[in-house]
C-alpha cells in the first residue's frame, strides 16, 4: 500500500506543479477510496491537524477508475484517522459553484462556516460558477482546432484574477496570482498539444478541468488564513487514480467528495449548500406548487435521485449511510430556510416526521424520466422456459443499452422494459436477431416498441405499511384521464413506477402531486362571462374559499376569467378580492382557444372545469370540444340542452365516453334542485308521468302582483325597473325561455322533442313584435292591457287565478307553454315574489305530486345553483360529501 505522504506528494505533482520559490510549502491530503480524492489545497490553519495523519489503507476495486463506495474503504484499520475523528466534533460543508461565484459569495461562505459551532470543520468547494463549463469548452475548442481557445483561456484567467483582486491582498494575493499565472501557462501548453493532436485523452481533459476546483479552494483558503481556526478547505470533484493519473469524479463529484469526507471524519453532518431551499416534492418547473421536504430517508433520496429528481447523485448517499451521518441540503441565499435533512428515519410504530405527516402514510415525492421507449417481448413460448429473461437482457447488454425499468406478467407470457429512446432501435434489432428462430416458429409473437414514453415514480419509504397508496395514485391518474402503459413496484415498496405517454407526463405528475400534496380536491376553473351571474359567482367563491379548504379540503382555483373583449389569466390562481381591478390592469384581448389552453394546461392542477355563465349560443357550441379534451363543464346556459336534438344527444354521449362531467342544474330552476330531483326519481326506478310548473321568476312576479286595479303593463314596468326582466321584456313575455326549460326537462325524462315541437302561448301582443326597441315596446304595451284584463276577469269570476306555466306530458310524449287558470287554493296560486314552483307527478307521487318551490330568479340564487354544481363536481372528484 502506498503511504499517505506519498499520495500527497503524487497528488501535488499532478495538480500543483512545483511550488514557486517564494511560496510556502503546505501539506495536502486526499481520501483513500480507490481514487486519491478530495485534494486539500494550502491552508495554514489546517497544518497541525494534517500532520497527525500517517496513512490510509484501502481496497482497490478492479476495472474501475473511480471508486464509488466508502463501504469498501478500510478506514477502520487506520488508527491515525480514528484518532483524528475523535479529536473533536466534525462537520462538513460543501459549497457548489453558485456559492463561490464571486468574491462576495466566497466571503459569505467563510462567514457561514464561522457560525458553525462544531469543534472542527471541513469545507469542500466546487469551481466558481460556470468555470467547469468554461474548462470543458477550452478542451472542445482545442481539439476542434479552434484557436479561440486562447481567448477563452484568457477569460478564465481574468475571471479568477478579478475575484482575487477583490478578495485578497498583500502576500496572499501575490502568491495566488503567481500560481494562477503559472497554472494558466501550463494549461496553455497542454491545450496547444491538444490543438495539434486534435484529440484529448480523458486524463488530459480531467487535468485541465480540475483546475477550477483548485483555484476556488486556494482563494477560500487564503481568505480563511486571516482568521485561524480549525477548518480544512478541500477541493471536490478532482482526484487521481492508484497509478497517480489525474482524474475527476465527473458531474456531482463535489457532493460525492463531501460525503466521503463526512464518512472518513465521522462528521456529525454533511451540509450541501446550493441555490435552492431544499429538495422539492416534485420538479418545481413542472409543478409550481411543489413543496420543500423537511426530511427524506436515505432510501427515499436514492430513489428520487435515480428517477431524475435534482437531489443528490445516488453514489453521494452511500458513504454517509454506513455511519448514519445526515446530509442537509440548504440554500446559501436563504439562510432562514431550514432545508432538507436526509437521514435514517426513526423506527417507531407511528412516527410523525418534521413535515407534520405520519410517515406510515406519507408519499414523499415524485420524479420523472422523459425520452424513453418501452420494449415488449411477448409470446406463449416464453412461459416456463428457463433462461428467457437472461437471453433478453443479454441481448440488451450486448448493445450497451441501459434498462431503466422492468415489468413482467406473472403468466410469463411477456416481458416489458424501458430503455432510453435513443437506444431502442439497437435494442429492437438485437432482440429480433437473438430470437429470430423463435419469432419465425411462432414461439414469440412479437418484439414491439412503444416510443414517446415517460416514467413517473412515486417515492415513499413508508408506503409499504400504508394500504390504499396505490389506489390513491391510480385513482388520481384515472381522474386526470391518464392511461398507464406499464407498472413496476418492488417488494420493498419504496416506489411505484408507472409509464405514461410523454405528452401526458406533466399532467400525470401534476395529478398525483395534487392528490397527495394539495387539498384532496383541487380544481382549476375558468369563468366564461363575468356579467351579473358570473361576477356574483366569483364573489361567492371568494367568500367561501377558506371554509371549503379548511373544512372540506376543496381548493377551487380560478385560473382565468374571460368576457367578450378581455380576459384575465393566472398561473397560480386569480386573487378574487381584486379580480375586477386586475382585469383592468392586466387584462388581454379575449381569445377563447388561448383561454382554454391556459386553464387546462398551463398550471399544476389536473382537474379542469369551465363555467359558462353566459346565455350565448356560440359559447354553448364549444361544449363538445371541451368535453372531448377532458374538461368538465358547469353552466346555467340553456342553449346547449335545448338546441337541436341530435347535438344534444351527441353531447350527452360524448360526456359518457370521455369520463367528464357536465352539470347544468341552474338551467331550469336557478338555485332550485329541479334537475337533481328529476334524476333522483328516475335513477331510483320511479316513472315520471307529468311535470308542470311556473319556471319563470319574471312571469311569476308579474302574475303574483297582477292584483286589484293594477294593469299588466304597469306590473311589467315595475318588474323591469326591479331588474327581474331581461333588458327587453319581450324575451321573457314571449315564453321562449320557459319553452327551453320544458325541453330540457322533457329530454331528461326521455322524450326526444325539438324546441319547435312545443306550442308556446306568447304574452307579447302580435303588433308589438315589430317594435324596434324595448322602449318603444314599453311605450305601446298599455294599449293592449285590455286583452289580459278580460282573461283575468273571467278567471276571477270563477274563483281562479292566471299563471304562466310549462307542462311536460310524459305519458302522451308532448309539452306545452301557456297561460292557465288555477283554483285559489292550488299551490301554484299561492306563490309570492318571483318564486318558482314545479310539481312532479310520478308513479310514486301520483295522488299528491312532489313539489319543489323557491326563488327561481336573481343573480344570487342562480350563481348559488352554479356553485352547487361546482361542489357536486368536487364531490365526484373525491371531496368528502
Amino acid at each position: 500500500m502506498a503511504s499517505f505522504s506519498s499520495a500527497i506528494s503524487n497528488r501535488a505533482h499532478f495538480l500543483s506543479p512545483k511550488p514557486l520559490p517564494h511560496e510556502p510549502k503546505h501539506k495536502k491530503i486526499c481520501s483513500s477510496s480507490q481514487s486519491r480524492n478530495l485534494y486539500l489545497p494550502p491552508h495554514r490553519s489546517s497544518i497541525a491537524r494534517l500532520d497527525s495523519i500517517a496513512r490510509l489503507e484501502r481496497k482497490v476495486a478492479s476495472k474501475t477508475k473511480i471508486f464509488a463506495s466508502v463501504t469498501d474503504t478500510s478506514v477502520e484499520t487506520s488508527p491515525e484517522l480514528v484518532k483524528l475523528s475523535k479529536a473533536g466534533v466534525w462537520s462538513v460543508h460543501k459549497f457548489g459553484g453558485t456559492c463561490v461565484g464571486n468574491s462576495e459569495r466566497i466571503k459569505n461562505v467563510a462567514n457561514i462556516v464561522l457560525t458553525d459551532d462544531s469543534e472542527s470543520k471541513l469545507v469542500v468547494v466546487s469551481a466558481m460558477s460556470k468555470v467547469t463549463d468554461m474548462m470543458y469548452d477550452l478542451i472542445n475548442k482545442a481539439q476542434s482546432r479552434d484557436e479561440s481557445y486562447l481567448s477563452a483561456l484568457e477569460a478564465v484567467l481574468e475571471k479568477h484574477r478579478l475575484t482575487a483582486l477583490d478578495l485578497l491582498d498583500g502576500d496572499d494575493l501575490g502568491t495566488f496570482l503567481s500560481r494562477l499565472h503559472h497554472d494558466i501557462n501550463n494549461l496553455k501548453a497542454m491545450l496547444r498539444a491538444i490543438y495539434i493532436a486534435g484529440h484529448a485523452t480523458e486524463s488530459f481533459s480531467d487535468f485541465v478541468v480540475g483546475h477550477g476546483e483548485l483555484w476556488s479552494a486556494q482563494m477560500l483558503s487564503y481568505w480563511y488564513s486571516k482568521n485561524p481556526f480549525n477548518t480544512i478547505v478541500a477541493t471536490g470533484f478532482i482526484a487521481s487514480t492508484p497509478q497517480n493519473i489525474p482524474t475527476t469524479l465527473k458531474r456531482d463529484g463535489s457532493d460525492f467528495s463531501a460525503a466521503i469526507m463526512g464518512a472518513l471524519f465521522r462528521a456529525r453532518q454533511v451540509t450541501i449548500w446550493t441555490d435552492v431551499d431544499g429538495v422539492y416534492s416534485a420538479d418545481p418547473r413542472k409543478v409550481s406548487e411543489a413543496v420543500i421536504l423537511r426530511t427524506l430517508s436515505y432510501q427515499e433520496a436514492w430513489e428520487m435521485s435515480y428517477f431524475g429528481a435534482n437531489v443528490l447523485h445516488p453514489r453521494s448517499i452511500i458513504p454517509v449511510m454506513k455511519y448514519d451521518i445526515p446530509i442537509i441540503i440548504r440554500n446559501i441565499f436563504n439562510l432562514s430556510a431550514p432545508g432538507t435533512k436526509i437521514c435514517r428515519p426513526a423506527v417507531t410504530n407511528d412516527v410523525i416526521d418534521e413535515d407534520g405527516q405520519s410517515m406510515e402514510s406519507y408519499v414523499k415525492g415524485f420524479a420523472t424520466i422523459d425520452n424513453l421507449a418501452l420494449v415488449n417481448v411477448e409470446g406463449t413460448g416464453m412461459a416456463g422456459v428457463p433462461g428467457t429473461a437472461s437471453a433478453i437482457f443479454g441481448a440488451v447488454k450486448d448493445v450497451g443499452a441501459n434498462v431503466i425499468m422492468i415489468s413482467q406478467a406473472s403468466s410469463e407470457h411477456s416481458v416489458c422494459f424501458a430503455v432510453p429512446e435513443k437506444e431502442v432501435n439497437a435494442v429492437a434489432e438485437a432482440l429480433q436477431s437473438r430470437f429470430r428462430q423463435a419469432l419465425d416458429a411462432g414461439r414469440l409473437s412479437q418484439v414491439a416498441v412503444i416510443p414517446n414514453c415517460s416514467i413517473l415514480a412515486t417515492v415513499g419509504q413508508k408506503m409499504a405499511s400504508t394500504p390504499g397508496v396505490s389506489a390513491t395514485l391510480f385513482n388520481a391518474l384515472a381522474k386526470a384521464n391518464i392511461n398507464v402503459r406499464a407498472i413496476a413496484q418492488g417488494c420493498s415498496e419504496y416506489n411505484i413506477t408507472v409509464v405514461v405517454k410523454r405528452e401526458d407526463c406533466i399532467r400525470a405528475l401534476r395529478a398525483v402531486h395534487s392528490r397527495f400534496y394539495l387539498s384532496r380536491t383541487t380544481i382549476a376553473m375558468g369563468i366564461v362571462g363575468p356579467g351579473l351571474i358570473g361576477a356574483t359567482l366569483l364573489d361567492q367563491l371568494r367568500d367561501q374559499a377558506a371554509t371549503l379548504k379548511e373544512e372540506f379540503n376543496i381548493d377551487l382555483r380560478v385560473m382565468g376569467i374571460t368576457g367578450t373583449r378581455t380576459m384575465l389569466l393566472s398561473d397560480s390562481g386569480i386573487n378574487l378580492s381584486r379580480w375586477r381591478e386586475l382585469q383592468k390592469q392586466k387584462g388581454e384581448v379575449a381569445d377563447m382557444d388561448k383561454f382554454v389552453r391556459h386553464v387546462q394546461g398551463n398550471h399544476f392542477i389536473p382537474n379542469t372545469v369551465l363555467v359558462d355563465c353566459t346565455a350565448d349560443t356560440t359559447i354553448a357550441g364549444y361544449y363538445h370540444e371541451w368535453l372531448r379534451k377532458g374538461i368538465h363543464v358547469v353552466t346555467p346556459n340553456k342553449k346547449a340542452n335545448s338546441g337541436p336534438l341530435d347535438q344534444y344527444l351527441k353531447l350527452r354521449a360524448l360526456q359518457r365516453q370521455s369520463y367528464t362531467h357536465y352539470f347544468y342544474e341552474a338551467t331550469v330552476g336557478a338555485g332550485l334542485p329541479i334537475i337533481s330531483t328529476l334524476r333522483g326519481l328516475l335513477e331510483t326506478g320511479d316513472k315520471i308521468l307529468r311535470i308542470e310548473g311556473i319556471f319563470s321568476g319574471t312571469l311569476s312576479y308579474i302574475f303574483n302582483n297582477l292584483v286589484g286595479e293594477r294593469t299588466f303593463s304597469e306590473v311589467v314596468a315595475e318588474a323591469k325597473q326591479a331588474g327581474y326582466t331581461e333588458p327587453d321584456p319581450r324575451d321573457d313575455l314571449s315564453g321562449t325561455d320557459v319553452c327551453r326549460k320544458v325541453i330540457i326537462l322533457a329530454r331528461e325524462s326521455g322524450l326526444k322533442l325539438e324546441l319547435s315541437d312545443i306550442p308556446v302561448e306568447s304574452l307579447v301582443p302580435e303588433p308589438l313584435n315589430a317594435c324596434a326597441s324595448s322602449e318603444e315596446f314599453m311605450e305601446k304595451l298599455p294599449e293592449f292591457d285590455y286583452d289580459l284584463a278580460n282573461k283575468r276577469q273571467v278567471a276571477e269570476d270563477e274563483g281562479d287565478v292566471l299563471r304562466y306555466v310549462g307542462v311536460v306530458d310524459v305519458v302522451n310524449q308532448k309539452g306545452e307553454v301557456k297561460l292557465r287558470r288555477y283554483k285559489k287554493d292550488h299551490p301554484f296560486a299561492q306563490l309570492s315574489g318571483s318564486d318558482n314552483i314545479i310539481a312532479f307527478t310520478t308513479t310514486r307521487y301520483k295522488d299528491q305530486p312532489l313539489i319543489v318551490r323557491g326563488p327561481g330568479a336573481g343573480a344570487q340564487v342562480t350563481a348559488g345553483g352554479v356553485f352547487s354544481d361546482i361542489l357536486r363536481l368536487a364531490s365526484y372528484l373525491g371531496a368528502p360529501s
